[in-house]
């Protein structure tokens, strides 16, 4: 495989601590919890020029372009007080992009990333919008004033517009308060000159998403009053919104669907149950209002998750995920080169992207496994060469990794529940575990890839079992539906169930076994410590939920980003009813539990958390801490709903380390 310049670019930025592990080394932990390296790549419209995001220990992330026919290499963001957040071709010439600052945590960098455009060549750098709420300046800005800059609240909208001028379609989103998005607009901007097309576009009201044809213009938006969602379709012919559906937000029902593309011949292309128990792809007649009765792509056990892969004629692919993504090539050429690939790189999922224009014969190739980090990379067709760009985390060593395997045991009440399980390379039987569940609660876990959670605990010797509990989603409406007014009953059970199967089976010792994670993780890794008591020797809880009621009214000392239509409407139906549920909702709350929880517990909270503010960590240690002295806290004061800092990171995950090296592991 070659060498790419670009990757030797890449390398130049490396300190020398980066440099490859020895075999037999542990990974450190700044190894998987470090920034990626690369961290995203795009080709331009014509495939003629790539365009990457490189980042390095203690240097700024910075945008580089190469034209492939030459192999120029051209930095064209290259910030000295920023680093590049997203980005994407305006045409084959321009591209835009936003602005992101690594070394500052959540609490800092909320709602504002700005936006810019430049040319590939690095000339015509030109604001459009402002970042954090003041204009941004770089050396070798095009200044402008701030009456004309866009406002802070405009976003990149992460779907390409017909990339065939100077003109970019971008949001606009409209706030009540700090954190309540009301609606959302579009604006078309021309990027050269940094001015609005003359023409406004109109939307019907509440109007919260929006789809582009395939022509690149706006064809259909989704919008949300109180608990009612609307499909909403721009007719080209008479230019007026026309209403296509209609349907609870929250529950679907009948005739619910997700637009998901449009086609080349205009088709849409939607995402329905459409009686049946998982999602698959349809389309759908705007003119009859009908989904067509046979599925586009319809997975085995699996809702549909992925996108539609066009050229300027048809649908040639079909990128979706099972139990780790794949592509259905219908196009004859795509599916030989696709075999020619997996041929080269046996080891890996290969994931390839065609320019939305071709006009030249390279591909983007993103390559991962479970023990590898995800590598970019370019294939030429007429060459039928290989070259690499870039990988993610280039100090990890898949030797060094251990594999992760879906697999799938019987909860108490009988129902199938699928769990990742990572086991240390070298070893398998009775080992210390840890049960880190996944957040959301309403979002799919996970899927195979490398993971650096569970691939650090698992360099450490720890099992690692990862539930994909009833009310997660990806794998079918009963699934999901079991899960309702679940939290701390059945989908606990579920989790309990899935440590007692490791422990049947030989893989977990009974005495040895923590629970672990983050927002809804962390609510039921204090739940689980309620519940099962000899089954948990400690917990591991950070940025969790600790009251479910407080979730609901929040506090007046803190803003939360929680929509009011969440609260009013999803609470009721999915985690219980403040009134007709008020007696569950005091048993499954943790604050209200906190003397039950005598294991040694690890609390971690970020003082800018806008989803699970910071006052469910500070009430639950409080009351927690009146029973148990076995009890660590830790508040990043600037950090959000997560860790956004390597150094958060390194400082959380070495406590992580520590905290369980003392209660289950090897004595």
């Amino acid at each position: 495989m070659l060498l790419h310049p670009l990757l030797r670019l890449a390398v130049l930025l490396l300190p020398l601590c980066c440099a490859s592990v020895q075999a037999g080394e542990r990974p450190s932990l700044q190894d998987f919890f470090s920034n990626p390296e690369l961290s995203d790549a795009e080709l331009s419209p014509s495939g003629k020029y790539l365009a990457v995001k490189i980042g390095a220990a203690g240097k700024r992330e910075r945008l580089a372009v190469m034209e492939l026919a030459t192999q120029k290499i051209t930095v064209v963001g290259n910030f000295t007080d920023a680093d590049i957040g997203d980005f994407q071709w305006v045409n084959d010439q321009r591209l835009a992009f936003t602005a992101a600052d690594n070394d500052l945590a959540q609490g800092n960098t909320l709602y504002a990333p700005g936006l810019y455009a430049v040319n590939r060549d690095g000339t015509g750098f030109l604001q459009l919008a402002m970042r954090a709420g003041s204009p941004f300046i770089t050396e070798g800005s095009n200044l402008r004033s701030r009456r004309d800059l866009l406002p802070w609240h405009t976003y990149l909208m992460g779907q390409h517009g017909a990339q065939n001028s100077d003109y970019l379609y971008v949001l606009d989103h409209h706030y009540s308060g700090r954190a309540q998005l009301d609606y959302v607009n579009l604006l078309r901007i021309n990027t050269v000159t940094g001015r609005l097309a003359a023409e406004r576009i109109n939307s019907p009201d509440n109007t919260m998403r929006w789809l582009l044809d395939y022509q690149g213009e706006p064809r259909l938006v989704q919008t949300l009053d109180k608990d009612t969602s609307a499909i909403h379709y721009l007719d080209p012919a008479t230019k007026v919104w026309r209403k296509l559906a209609e349907f609870n937000a929250y529950s679907g029902g009948a005739g619910a669907f997700t637009p998901l593309s449009f086609g080349p011949d205009g088709r849409l292309y939607v995402i329905s149950n459409h009686g049946k128990d998982t999602t698959a792809v349809y389309t759908f007649d705007v003119n009859t209002l009908t989904l067509s009765d046979k599925a586009v792509v319809r997975l085995e056990g699996y809702d549909f998750s992925g996108r539609l892969l066009m050229n300027r004629e048809k649908l040639i692919g079909i990128r979706y995920l099972n139990d780790a993504y794949a592509t259905e090539w219908l196009d004859g050429d795509y599916k030989a080169m696709q075999e020619k690939i997996d041929a080269m790189l046996p080891n890996t999922i290969n994931l390839l992207t065609p320019p939305s224009q071709p006009e030249s014969p390279w591909l983007l190739v993103r390559a991962y496994a479970d023990i590898w980090p995800s590598r970019t990379m370019l294939y030429n067709r007429d060459t039928n060469k290989l070259e690499l760009i870039g990988g993610s985390h280039p100090a990890i060593q898949p030797q060094q990794m251990a594999h992760t395997t879906l697999v799938h045991y019987k909860a108490r009440d009988g129902m199938t529940i699928p769990a990742w399980l990572t086991v240390p390379t070298g070893s398998g039987k009775n080992l210390p575990m840890v049960v880190l569940v996944h957040g959301g609660p309403y979002i799919r876990g996970n899927s195979w890839h490398w993971d650096a959670e569970a691939q650090f605990l698992a360099s450490r010797g720890y099992v690692v079992l990862q539930p994909e509990y009833r009310g997660s989603t990806g794998y079918g409406r009963t699934h999901f539906r079991a899960g309702w007014k679940q939290w701390g009953l059945k989908m606990q059970d579920d989790i309990a169930d899935g440590a007692r199967w490791a422990i049947a089976r030989g893989t977990a010792d009974a005495q040895r076994i923590c629970i672990a994670g983050a927002s809804y993780g962390g609510y039921a890794t204090l739940m689980g410590l309620v519940n099962d008591p000899d089954l948990y020797r400690c917990g591991i809880e950070w940025a969790g939920v600790t009251d479910i009621n407080l979730m609901r009214t929040g506090h007046w000392a803190y803003v939360s980003d929680m929509s009011e239509n969440w609260k009013q409407y999803g609470i009721p139906q999915l985690v219980g009813d403040p009134e007709k549920d008020a007696e569950q909702l005091k048993a499954t709350s943790p604050i209200l539990q906190a003397a039950r929880i005598k294991q040694p517990l690890l609390l971690a909270h970020g003082g800018a958390d806008l989803r699970v503010p910071l006052v469910h960590g500070t009430r639950f240690y409080q009351a927690v801490k009146q029973t148990n002295p076995d009890v660590e806290w830790i508040e990043y004061p600037d950090e959000g709903h997560g860790w956004a800092l390597p150094a958060t990171r390194y400082d959380f995950w070495g406590r992580v380390e520590k905290f369980l090296d003392k209660h289950i592991g090897k004595h």
